[in-house]
C-alpha cells in the first residue's frame, strides 16, 4: 500500500504500526520518527513559523479572514506518488491541510485513492482512531495490541492515589493566550489535577486574561502548539509581561512548567499517553510514579514573591 500522511499525528501512527516503508508523502510538520526524514514532503506552511507567537497568531487570522488556507499542498507531488490512501484531518484549520483541500487536489489524479480525515477530540477517540489506521492498511491485530498497551499505561496514571488536585492552566498559545482544550482538560483530570479553564473535547480557545488571573492556577503548563520546551521558554516574556502575572500562585510558588508540546499534548497519536505521564509528573513531584523523555519538559525559575 501506498501510504501519503498529511499530519504528523497520523504519520507517528503509521510508523508505529510498522508501515514506514509503505509511507511514500509526508507533510512538512512529520518528523517523528526518525525514519520518515528524507521522505517527499507534499505540504508547506504560508505563516513563517520562525516569527513571534503575536505575529503567527495575527498572519494566521488574516489567511482565514481571508477565506485561504494556511498551507500549501503540492498537487503535482501528490499525483507523482500514486497514493492509495491519504490521510488528512478536519480538526483544525491551523494543524495540516484540511480535507476539503485534499479532496479537491486529488482530483487530479488517475486513480482515486481513499482520503480519510482523522478527528479525535478525547483520549478515546485518539485510541479508536490508530484502531481505524490499523484497519485501513490491514494492520488491524498490530493496532490492537498498540491500543491495548496505551490503556495499560493510562490505567496505571488511573489508578495512582493523589494526594493533592491542584488548580491547573494549561496555555496552548502564549499571545494571545489560549487555553487548551480537545484531549487536554480530560489529561489534566485523569493525571491528578482540575482543569477549571479547559473544555474537555471542545477546541481551544482564547481567554480573557482576567479570568485567569480570577481562576488563580496552582500549576502553569506551557504546551503552544508546534513548539518544544526551548521555544516555549523563549516567548515565555508575553506571559511575563501580563498583569498579575508575578501573583498568581503558581508562579509565586514555582510551579510553572514547559513542555515539549509539540511531541506529547498537541498531536493525537500514541505519544500523547507519554503526556498524560509527563502531566502527570509536573502535577505530583513528591510521587514520582512515572519516567519522563528527557527534555520533554522543564520546570521555570522564577523568584518568589515577597
Amino acid at each position: 500500500m501506498r501510504i501519503v500522511s498529511l499530519l504528523p499525528s497520523a504519520t507517528e501512527i503509521v510508523c508505529a504500526l510498522g508501515l514506514a516503508n509503505d509511507l511514500v508523502g509526508i507533510s512538512h510538520d512529520c518528523d517523528y520518527p526518525p525514519e520518515i526524514l528524507g521522505k517527499p514532503v507534499l505540504s508547506g506552511a504560508v505563516v513563517d513559523p520562525a516569527l513571534p507567537s503575536e505575529q503567527i497568531d495575527a498572519a494566521i487570522r488574516n489567511q482565514v479572514h481571508r477565506g485561504m488556507s494556511v498551507y500549501h499542498l503540492d498537487a503535482g507531488l501528490l499525483q507523482a506518488l500514486r497514493p492509495d490512501l491519504i490521510l488528512t484531518q478536519e480538526l483544525c484549520t491551523v494543524c495540516a491541510p484540511s480535507f476539503t483541500e485534499v479532496v479537491q487536489a486529488a482530483k487530479i489524479l488517475d486513480a482515486q485513492p481513499r482520503i480519510v480525515s482523522l478527528e479525535p477530540n478525547t483520549l478515546e477517540e485518539i485510541l479508536q482512531t490508530i484502531l481505524l489506521v490499523g484497519e485501513l492498511t490491514g494492520r488491524r491485530r498490530p493496532a490492537e495490541s498498540l491500543v491495548a498497551e496505551l490503556r495499560g499505561r493510562i490505567d496505571r496514571v488511573c489508578r495512582a492515589e493523589w494526594k493533592e488536585r491542584p488548580r491547573v492552566a494549561c496555555i496552548e498559545w502564549l499571545d494571545p493566550v489560549f487555553i487548551a482544550g480537545h484531549w487536554v482538560p480530560e489529561m489534566v483530570e485523569l493525571a491528578g489535577g482540575r482543569d477549571g479553564l479547559g473544555r474537555a473535547g471542545k477546541p481551544s480557545f482564547p481567554i480573557d486574561w482576567d479570568m485567569v488571573i480570577d481562576y488563580r492556577p496552582e500549576v502553569i503548563v506551557l504546551m503552544p502548539c508546534g513548539f518544544h520546551v526551548e521555544r516555549a521558554l523563549r516567548e515565555l516574556g508575553a506571559l511575563e509581561r501580563l498583569p498579575g502575572w508575578e501573583d498568581l500562585p503558581a508562579v509565586r510558588n514555582g510551579r510553572v512548567y514547559a513542555t515539549d508540546a509539540s511531541s506529547y499534548f498537541n498531536r493525537p497519536g500514541p505519544r500523547i499517553v507519554t503526556g498524560l505521564e509527563i502531566l502527570a509528573t509536573i502535577l505530583h513531584p513528591a510521587q514520582p510514579f512515572f519516567s519522563t523523555p528527557k527534555g520533554s519538559w522543564q520546570r521555570i525559575e522564577h523568584e518568589k514573591g515577597e
